[in-house]
């Protein structure tokens, strides 16, 4: 009897244990592609359809519901449709809505709900959605159409996106009247022009390797005779602003001038200084950005890694295994991090890594910090004039492109030993990745690491190859290559590019700084009676998702669950 009990009190445990581990399971998806078409109708409303491709991964909960963004709630709920692989859905509900502001639409799944590990593809179309159209802050006879797709919570969203956007601009516009506004980063500066099969003109802006979590902000204008007069918004920032904080501080109706006035101090203060921060790390000119058009192809992965204002230890270390690679360096202590300069004439080295070894010969070592300063100002200047006459946005899309070409390389090898071959072979290519220490660990979390022949010489503690006639491993000879697990490994070249940063540089942000004070100086101060931002968006209006904007209709995240 007590046997029987104490077994029931056993797998009544375990039951309970299973079911608080499967409570426990989270959202945790890829998105694979995201295509919007966003319909400026000749009614000065909008339509929008989504088409979602997303991979549930194998540990992820199903997903069971979809939050999707939208400009504002002057929609029309009978008009959203949605499908999972074909299948209608009908549980579509603005009250359900969990994602970030105050406009959207909850999307029921049931039983087309996607299951662990498995692909599926959600579509939505929603009819109708008023209110979108602003003022051009830059032309009276133009109206302003900015719009930013639905994105999704960062703790949900895994690994790149490919987002297409396109704009179909209202019936009867001509081919030279309708303008762009600049694009977001990553994507080409100009969209893809073409008439869809109404002979509408469309705008397409395209990036294969996008964040799902990110927001981005699409816009174009175009004549305001097009739409009716009284579609077009005309609603101030300072009317948008004032409503917004007079139902936040409603409540505190005798201290409210207060309190707005040192909100308002305390926000410009925040901000100004999270863009000083940022601007103080954007060491790459920003004059390079709308010299030209077209792809600059051929740059290194670390002249492409400047291009993108990568972190500087991150391209250190890519200069140090190139330099290892090789045969040119071997470090001869991991911490404190030594040296050792073998060959700096070496022919096949770019004259950034000679200068980066120059640095650790034993004569320079007083005055490393201000010669590796200077090996990065010599290679922003030269990386910047390979890019005269050619656009940074389009170029930086292309190698962001040739990273994830690389990382598919990589993940579709067969065997532990190909794959780890192709990583050794891309290896400063999967650097440029902002995750490629987590996709490291993911991509090698099933099988060893077989270690580069040369990377004895990285890791002075590690043995070096051996002899092995017997059985050769993928391409690499016949060497018995030592291995590590993939954990191991990545995080051996993460701890590289933080010793690089503390043992050598110091604080990485003040050694950033001192080279942006020269290749990106803070603006002098004006004074001017106008305001705005790039892209024709200067007017500063206020909408549901707190963007501001010529012309506001920008989607809000979803995906909050």
């Amino acid at each position: 009897m007590k046997l029987k009990l104490l077994l029931g009190l056993i797998i009544g445990m375990f039951i309970i244990s299973s079911a608080g581990s499967a409570y426990a399971q989270s959202y945790s998806f890829r998105l694979d592609q995201e295509l919007v078409d966003v319909f400026w109708n000749e009614d000065g409303t909008t339509s929008i359809t989504y088409r979602f491709v997303f991979s549930n991964e194998a540990f992820g909960a199903p997903i069971d519901y979809i939050d999707v963004g939208l400009p504002n709630s002057n929609f029309e709920e009978s008009s959203i449709e949605a499908t999972v692989d074909g299948v209608p859905i009908f549980n579509i509900s603005s009250s359900d809505y969990q994602g970030e502001g105050d406009a959207g639409v909850a999307l029921g799944l049931g039983s087309q709900a996607i299951q662990p590990g498995t692909t599926g593809t959600v579509e939505v179309t929603i009819g109708t959605i008023r209110d979108v159209a602003y003022p051009d802050s830059e032309d009276e006879n133009y109206v302003s159409a900015v719009f930013s797709p639905t994105w999704f919570d960062s703790q949900f969203v895994n690994g790149t996106t490919d987002l297409q956007v396109t704009y179909h601009l209202p019936p009867g516009v001509q081919p030279e009247e309708p303008r762009w506004h600049a694009a977001p980063p990553g994507f080409p500066s100009e969209p893809l022009a073409e008439l869809d099969e109404n002979e509408r003109i469309t705008y397409t802006w395209r990036n294969p390797t996008a964040s799902g979590s990110t927001q981005y902000k699409f816009g174009a204008s175009f004549p305001a005779s097009y739409i009716p007069e009284s579609a077009v918004v005309q609603t101030s920032w300072l009317d948008t602003l004032s409503g917004a904080l007079g139902a936040l501080f409603a409540g505190l109706a005798p201290f409210s001038c207060f309190i707005l006035f040192f909100a308002f101090i305390a926000g410009i203060i925040v901000s100004a200084e999270r863009g000083s921060r940022r601007r103080k790390l954007q060491y790459f000119p920003p004059k390079v950005s709308i010299e030209g058009h077209g792809i600059k192809r051929g740059l290194t992965a670390v002249e492409a890694a400047i291009l993108m204002d990568q972190p500087l230890d991150k391209i250190f270390t890519m200069m140090l295994f190139s330099c290892i690679k090789k045969n040119a360096a071997v470090v001869k202590t991991r911490d404190p991090l030594e040296i050792n300069v073998t060959n700096v004439k070496a022919e096949d080295l770019q004259e950034y890594e000679r200068q980066f070894l120059e640095t650790f010969l034993p004569e320079n070592k007083q005055g490393r910090k201000n010669m590796l300063q200077k090996t990065i100002l010599d290679l922003v200047d030269s990386t910047a004039k390979k890019m005269k006459g050619f656009s940074r946005s389009e170029t930086v899309a292309y190698y962001q492109d040739i990273v994830k070409r690389a990382w598919q390389q990589v993940e579709a090898a067969d065997t532990p030993e190909v794959k780890s071959e192709k990583y050794d072979e891309l290896l400063e290519w999967t650097m440029l990745d902002k995750d490629y220490d987590g996709r490291t660990r993911e991509v090698f979390r099933t099988g060893p690491v077989f270690v580069p022949v040369w990377w004895h010489h990285y890791d002075p503690t590690f043995p070096s190859a051996r002899p092995a006639p017997a059985i050769p491993t993928g391409g690499a000879g016949n060497v018995s290559l030592p291995t590590l697990p993939g954990s191991d490994f990545a995080a051996s070249v993460v701890n590289g590019v933080q010793n690089f940063s503390g043992k050598v540089v110091g604080n990485i942000t003040s050694f950033t700084e001192g080279i942006t004070q020269k290749t990106n100086p803070p603006p002098v101060a004006t004074t001017s009676s106008r305001t705005g931002s790039s892209g024709r968006s200067g007017s500063g209006c206020a909408c549901a998702c707190a963007c501001a904007c010529a012309g506001c209709a920008c989607a809000c995240a979803g995906g909050g669950r």
